[in-house]
């Protein structure tokens, strides 16, 4: 099951909850020590690789989605998440999805909990993926409004947990052009709210029109704000999902994550399958991130292992392997 199909199916009531809250309210505390806010235009800032001393063209995130059985089925939590990123996977960075902590954007006591965690395993959080809390370009002001509203707490807990981004989707209605306006008023004002607390707010491709990286990218210019960006997913080019099967019903990916990249300020590698040389079936990875660091990127690319042939553990290795491979030749 994709991303998209279950939030289809378990959101909607959980969205409703969020509407009447308070938009200002956020968990107390202050955010976390040591962390220097995210700069404006730029992804999160990497560390050196210790063997090479010199920077490496991306460095690897895991993102949540990539556990979502085990998280449903009751086999681990959110807040196991930052835990298995560092021991099981190796990695230092994660990206999280709200649907996992859905109650908890205003819970000081809760976030307080997770952020220690990634702190005692050091592990720095990035991003949280906000789903289901309404669509931010919806046609009715009234509902645009609220969407915006809903995704306010977790500008705050994104702050909270040191993260450098939300990320939201351009669901709207209607033409190309009038999309295109909806969608960009509804993220102008999400993004200027966030920008108050040095939060950046990213879109993903993530089926209709926002999966149209030319229609995204206009979006991107009408916006016109510095923390206003995107976060190409390779594998979420579908402009239809329910003529999934059709060629026609998809967009190029690669088209359509050089058209993005110029915004892109975090990198999602969908994965799915992969063949006896470990290459991912659906998705030429080489060819991927040589458009990903041909338009200058060098932040964090998450992992988000989506297939059924192998294990989640096995395929988010499946997938490091893989990238740091690509990583070694395109460094060469």
């Amino acid at each position: 099951m994709n991303r998209r199909c279950f939030l289809h199916a378990s959101t909607l009531a959980a969205a409703g909850c969020a509407l009447h809250a308070c938009a200002h309210e956020a968990p107390t505390g202050g955010p976390a020590t040591g962390r220097a806010p995210q700069p404006e235009a730029k992804p999160e800032a990497q560390p050196e690789p210790e063997a090479r001393g010199a920077e490496p063209l991306f460095t690897i995130s895991l993102a949540q989605w990539s556990l979502h059985r085990a998280l449903k089925a009751g086999e681990m939590t959110n807040l196991d998440f930052p835990r298995r990123t560092r021991e099981e996977f190796g990695i230092d960075a994660v990206e999280y999805v709200n649907q996992f902590f859905m109650d908890k954007p205003r819970d000081r006591d809760y976030l307080a909990d997770l952020r220690t965690r990634c702190d005692d395993h050091g592990v720095t959080s990035l991003l949280i993926m906000c789903d289901g809390l309404g669509e931010l370009g919806n046609p009715n002001a009234r509902r645009r409004n609220e969407a915006i509203d809903n995704h306010k707490p977790w500008v705050h807990a994104a702050k909270f947990l040191g993260c450098h981004s939300v990320r939201v989707n351009a669901a709207s209605e209607g033409s190309y052009e009038e999309q295109q306006k909806l969608a960009a008023d509804g993220l102008r004002k999400l993004v200027e709210y966030a920008a108050e607390s040095e939060l950046n707010v990213i879109v993903e491709n993530h089926g209709g029109l926002s999966s149209n990286g030319a229609w995204l990218a206009g979006v991107m210019k009408l916006v016109d704000h510095p923390r206003m960006g995107t976060l190409p997913d390779f594998g979420n080019f579908c402009l239809d999902w329910a003529r999934r099967e059709e060629p026609d019903a998809w967009y190029d990916r690669y088209q359509g994550v050089a058209e993005m990249m110029p915004f892109a300020k975090a990198v999602s590698a969908k994965s799915h399958d992969f063949d006896a040389e470990g290459a991912e079936t659906q998705t030429d990875f080489r060819r991927m991130m040589k458009v990903v660091v041909d338009a200058g990127y060098r932040g964090r690319v998450g992992i988000e292992y989506e297939g059924e042939t192998l294990g989640e553990p096995e395929g988010i290795l499946a997938t490091r392997r893989l990238l740091e491979r690509v990583r070694e030749e395109l460094s060469a």
